[in-house]
């Protein structure tokens, strides 16, 4: 079986879903030749498991990158085009992102921008400015079609932000990551077919809701078994998939 992609990078992942898909990445038969593990603070007390994971496997690369902080971003794109060389970034998963439970009656207006400049506009900003290094991949892989191996953009998404299903808002009514999220598969969806005829695949996952800091315990899936399966699911996307809303078992979901 061959690496899903040479070059793999993954925001927020210092702990959950992205510090487990950096786990198996790195532990998998054939693992990414580079493995950037990007998060706020690599190197303060919460980025201790990240750490002492990367002391394991020299492919992955710490790197600092807040996604709402356009001089960090940049400053990622530099450290990340320094260990590449000539080379493109294949595969960029969007995985940093933040939960809220606010109702329409508690909700305030900073934390629904705040949520909004996580889960929204963070993915379409580190996507702008890693675009170049995609553009690379996607030209100098010498494949055609659309595939995680060639160059790809995965979102994280949830299915509480499905305006179609529209699950449970009595129960969790979360408005401002609901809504968030709706704006982020929207940008999915336009990423998707913008970039489709450079050989850039776009699609956005549900992750399932799982055990983590967000999904809380009371989630039925666990972190392990939730990256099997969006690994797995990655590793089938084509031109057919790109702009779709997957979710861990590669289900379609509507928007």
């Amino acid at each position: 079986m061959s690496a899903l992609a040479r070059s793999v990078l993954v925001t927020g992942s210092n702990r959950g879903i992205g510090l487990e898909l950096v786990r198996q990445l790195a532990a998998s038969p054939q693992p990414p030749q580079h493995i950037f593990a990007t998060c706020r603070d690599p190197e303060g007390p919460r980025g201790k498991a990240l750490r002492e994971l990367a002391a394991q496997h020299p492919s992955i690369k710490l790197v600092q990158l807040d996604t709402v902080n356009l001089p960090s971003i940049r400053g990622a794109v530099q450290a990340v085009e320094s260990h590449l060389k000539d080379q493109g970034l294949n595969l960029l998963i969007n995985n940093a992102g933040v939960s809220s439970h606010a109702t329409l009656r508690s909700l305030d207006l900073q934390e629904m921008l705040s949520i909004f400049a996580t889960n929204a506009v963070g993915p379409i900003q580190v996507a702008k400015e890693f675009l170049p290094l995609l553009n690379k991949a996607a030209k100098g892989m010498g494949k055609e079609g659309l595939s995680c191996s060639r160059a790809a953009v995965i979102n994280v998404s949830t299915k509480l932000g499905s305006i179609g299903l529209c699950l449970g808002v009595l129960e969790a009514p979360m408005y401002p990551y609901r809504a968030s999220k709706a704006a982020q598969n929207m940008v999915t969806r336009c990423m998707a077919a913008e970039l489709r005829d450079q050989g850039i695949l776009c699609t956005a996952i549900h992750p399932g809701w799982v055990k983590t800091d967000m999904g809380t315990e009371k989630a039925p899936l666990t972190v392990e078994q939730s990256v099997r399966g969006i690994l797995s699911v990655l590793a089938g996307l084509s031109q057919e998939t790109s702009g779709a809303f997957l979710d861990w078992e590669g289900n379609s979901l509507p928007w």
